[in-house]
């Protein structure tokens, strides 16, 4: 096959990077051929956007060349016909939305190369009928859903028809439906030859890639085929990057005994090989926690309406109720648009609803007159993306921009304290511009500009969005921490196999409503309630449920998390 990219020795260090800083990236060699499909993969900070970056010239080597079908990225000429060549689609795709109308900013990039109008006019109708936003023509972009925003995004950069697309991390805020069709299709794109780059930290995306490149300090520390990547365990940990749920699963089932197929590499293809139960059955039931008591909030038939009263009003809550008890980790999942965010906002008072009651704590929140500020002192809450509360340049200043607003004594010391918590060495990141900071790194400050008001109620919308592994690790960790020391914590994720390893309770929520509350393990073994929703089951719940239709016995509500179905096996087999 022909090279279409040739990146030859590239090295990269913006001007802004402090002197005793690492390159960004790092004497990088690496080609890759037309209608390829590679994905990107390594730790938060390891330079994935800064390499596909350099592709479409948006950001120039300091050293080396960059290459894409014969043209040089260095060269201001060549970068002009660059960009009808390689399109990109940004992690967070309202960054490349420009236009006021969804038909407008598709046409925005084909206006720019002045193409005739007829031409614009039928590439635009093409893509919007392929992104099924044709109904949303005349919408502002700001108005739809995260998924249907991720292929608008798409559609401005295929009208283009370019033969590169670069992808950074474009699912990372979608639900798991809009997450597989927008796989998709991207999938279907690359089948037509279209060449694809793909950074993720979803690592069971990467299985549909021909092959990988994983980065480890703005180096290639390993590249070749999904299998040829995921049989290296130890190369792997010590990267910091995990296998494909299903392949880690197929290996530790192996371990047991149980004959699973070398080359498992889907959720689908692992629950095909698993085996039906010949032992005696030998069951147990499942006993539910007693609920607390005391209910720290406390939310009944509230209804909000964005630009209420407009011809563009947009109902986001339509009765949502749910009690959260004092102390307790409490997940809110649903698909994008289910009203997630929008409650969150309530409970610590940025939104007021329209109908309703809202206690929280010993506050009335639906009452106009209760100052924001008492309610800020008690709750606390991450927005989905950093950015939106982000107001000074540097990280240390950042982290404490809070304290000094409520007049706080030894801001330094708590400044330390809650970049340390997050995982943020003091030294190394104070005096950081925060426009150098990766996705997940700026995701970090905003956790620890929250953590160092030391509010009793955290609120967190979608946390770990953009982090690698370990960040997502450490950082369910700290959750379960920070509820240990009394915090009631309150999640709102797409990724439920994460809310099975902290949440004590979890309520599902569909077109603005909580349409089921209950323990997290009871919620989580009801399949019609998370199917019905749009969801999709953690892989230990799924597989968990298809042996017991094999006849292994075991009890539905006691397998949420790999750990429990692993242990579940060996208590049978053994």
């Amino acid at each position: 096959m022909t090279d279409i990219i040739e990146i030859d020795h590239l090295t990269y260090r913006p001007p802004s990077l402090p002197p005793d800083a690492p390159d960004i990236l790092h004497d990088i060699s690496l080609t890759i051929d037309e209608g390829a499909f590679v994905a990107i993969i390594g730790e938060n900070g390891s330079g994935k956007t800064s390499l596909i970056k350099q592709i479409n010239g948006l950001i120039l080597p300091t050293e080396g060349h960059v290459n894409v079908s014969g043209l040089d990225t260095r060269d201001a000429a060549d970068r002009s016909r660059l960009h009808g060549l390689v399109g990109m689609v940004f992690q967070d795709p309202v960054d490349q939305i420009v236009a006021s109308t969804v038909e407008e900013d598709v046409a925005f990039g084909l206006e720019n190369a002045n193409l005739p109008y007829r031409e614009i006019q039928a590439r635009v109708r093409e893509q919007l009928e392929a992104a099924e936003l044709t109904d949303e023509a005349h919408r502002p972009p700001h108005l739809l859903s995260g998924g249907q925003i991720q292929r608008l995004a798409l559609a401005g950069v295929l009208a283009r028809q370019p033969k590169v697309i670069l992808f950074d991390e474009p699912t990372s805020m979608l639900d798991p439906r809009s997450r597989s069709e927008f796989l998709q299709r991207i999938i279907a794109l690359n089948q037509q030859g279209i060449t694809i780059l793909y950074v993720t930290h979803h690592m069971e995306e990467t299985v549909h890639a021909d092959q990988i490149v994983v980065l480890q300090g703005g180096q290639i520390a390993l590249q070749g085929s999904p299998p040829e990547i995921y049989c290296h365990n130890d190369k792997l940990h010590e990267i910091g990057v995990e296998k494909p749920e299903a392949v880690d699963l197929a290996d530790h089932m192996r371990q047991l005994g149980w004959e699973i197929p070398p080359r498992t590499l889907t959720s689908n293809q692992l629950l095909q090989a698993l085996p039906i139960y010949e032992g005696d059955k030998i069951g147990h039931e499942h006993i539910k926690p007693e609920a607390k008591s005391h209910l720290d909030i406390q939310i009944e038939d509230v209804h909000y309406a964005y630009l209420a009263g407009t011809l563009l009003e947009k109902q986001a809550l339509r009765g949502a109720s749910v009690n959260i008890p004092e102390g307790q980790i409490h997940g809110f999942a649903g698909t994008n648009g289910s009203g997630k965010s929008t409650l969150l906002q309530h409970i610590n008072g940025i939104l007021r609803p329209s109908h309703g009651y809202i206690k929280v704590a010993d506050l009335r929140l639906e009452d106009q007159t209760t100052p924001l500020r008492e309610i800020i002192k008690k709750v606390g809450l991450v927005f989905q993306n950093p950015e939106t509360q982000f107001f000074e340049v540097f990280v240390g200043d950042e982290i404490a921009y809070g304290p000094k607003q409520f007049q706080m004594k030894d801001i330094r010391e708590r400044v330390r304290q809650a970049m340390m918590l997050v995982g943020l060495d003091f030294e190394t990141y104070k005096d950081r511009r925060l426009e150098t900071l990766s996705g997940g790194e700026k995701r970090k400050v905003a956790l620890a500009s929250t953590l160092v008001l030391e509010q009793d109620i955290l609120l967190f919308d979608e946390p770990t969005a953009g982090m690698d592994p370990n960040a997502r690790a450490a950082l369910l960790k700290l959750f379960q921490k920070l509820n240990k020391q009394g915090k009631t914590v309150v999640i709102a994720s797409h990724r439920l196999e994460e809310l099975a390893l902290v949440s004590h309770q979890l309520s599902i929520m569909a077109k603005g409503k909580v349409e089921m509350s209950d323990s997290s393990p009871l919620v989580l073994s009801d399949m019609v309630a998370i199917n019905n929703s749009g969801l999709q089951a953690p892989l230990a719940v799924r597989v968990g449920l298809k042996l017991i239709e094999q006849g292994w016995p075991f009890c539905a509500a006691d397998i949420i998390t790999k750990d429990q179905l692993l242990q579940s096996i060996r208590g049978v087999i053994s």
